[in-house]
């Protein structure tokens, strides 16, 4: 099996470029769905190359980016962000959604320790359930 310089398997570039911790992770989030290569649900073992766009959903934050390099390693971080420029809309709208998600946890009822009773009744109802 010959492996080109100038393509590398989806869950290894996005371990290599830090999206996930482990490749297990990566490989789990591409087969689950989460993980889209030019609009099209891929596996695991799909080839990225220089130029395709990827879409992803990582702890329900959209990442839309743009591939410009292949890693040849798990490298520094500066390095890994190099292979790859990301939309300035998705970034701006995920901005805005962790913005929101911690406005909602300035609104949960607070205690000064495990919550009683009627704190427990307030956060099920805030969760919906």
């Amino acid at each position: 099996m010959t492996q080109s310089a100038d393509s590398l398997r989806i869950d290894r570039w996005l371990f290599f470029c830090r999206f996930f911790k482990t490749r297990t992770k990566a490989s789990d989030a591409v087969a689950g769905g989460h993980v889209k290569l030019n609009d099209e649900r891929v596996t695991p073992g799909t080839r990225v190359k220089v130029g395709d766009t990827i879409d992803l959903v990582r702890e329900r934050l959209h990442f839309r980016l743009d591939v410009t390099a292949i890693p040849a390693r798990r490298g520094p971080a500066a390095e890994a962000r190099s292979c790859y420029v990301e939309d300035e809309e998705t970034v701006r709208q995920r901005n805005e959604q962790v913005a929101a998600l911690k406005q909602d946890r300035y609104l949960l009822p607070r205690t000064s320790g495990r919550p009683d009773k009627h704190t427990r009744r307030k956060l099920r109802e805030r969760k919906g359930q």
